[in-house]
């Protein structure tokens, strides 16, 4: 099993959405406070593969990927709009956890992933162990809002100006990014 954040551009993502709306000269904002992880297409196929290569059976697969503010997303494609903060929904999160501190013991560290050990006493740490992973410290737990990676501006506007959207090629056009 593989656990990641958001796939930068795909359906439901918040790009388009802010691409569209920006013309309104006004962003709906959740919250100010509101991260999400990011994670590019290749990023996602590359756990998968990754994943299914070296997976032992019944472990959770969860990458080192970059945290992101939606205020800073909402600057970067449109500074010159004003937020307006429209309240969490029923059912949505501030913040993103994929490894809650529940999972946290049973999660061991790699230095691109992190794997979250089935309780199975068959499973066994030996071959992770051996490719230098490390147990995490009681009390871990990786959220979107604790990352110690977040975008910058200039990446945020890279990343945009990638995605093979028609919005996004025109506002990269018109902010001369390529």
């Amino acid at each position: 099993v593989v656990r990641y954040g958001n796939v930068v551009g795909s359906r439901g993502s918040v790009i388009p959405f802010f691409l569209r709306r920006r013309r309104s000269g006004v962003l709906p904002i959740t919250d100010a406070r509101m991260t999400r992880f990011w994670i590019t297409l290749d990023q996602g196929a590359s756990l998968v593969l990754n994943a299914l290569r070296d997976m032992k059976g019944g472990e959770i697969w969860v990458p080192k990927i970059p945290s992101m503010r939606i205020v800073d997303l909402a600057r970067v494609i449109a500074p010159e709009c004003r937020h307006e903060i429209i309240g969490i929904r029923p059912g949505e999160k501030l913040h993103e956890v994929m490894i809650p501190v529940d999972d946290g013991r049973q999660t061991l560290e790699f230095s691109e992933y992190f794997i979250i050990r089935p309780s199975f006493p068959w499973w066994g740490d030996d071959w992770h162990l051996e490719k230098g992973a490390r147990p995490c410290p009681d009390g871990f737990y990786y959220g979107s809002d604790n990352n110690t990676w977040w975008l910058e501006a200039d990446e945020l506007a890279r990343m945009i100006a990638a995605l093979d959207l028609p919005e996004a090629r025109e506002w990269a056009v018109e902010r001369g990014i390529r």
